[in-house]
């Protein structure tokens, strides 16, 4: 579940392992470049962070943010 702090949509995923966090993030990768907005995250082995806020309306979220994170979601299943 996102949660809204901060100006920011914020989210963790665990994984079973490194390699499938690391496919996922690929997956996110791919989709985020299409709609041309890229997170902010980090990975340590099995478990990816995310924050998303849109930089050019001011580092707040807006509704691109969560139609990202509709898609993450999407791909995080």
């Amino acid at each position: 579940m996102w949660i809204e702090e901060n100006n920011k949509l914020y989210r963790k995923f665990k994984f079973n392992n490194f390699s499938e966090a690391f496919a996922f993030m690929t997956r996110v990768a791919i989709e985020a470049e299409k709609m041309d907005h890229h997170p902010l995250w980090t990975n340590v082995y099995n478990t990816v962070e995310i924050w998303l806020s849109t930089h050019d309306a001011g580092d707040v979220v807006t509704e691109k943010d969560h139609k990202l994170a509709a898609a993450i979601d999407a791909l995080s299943k």
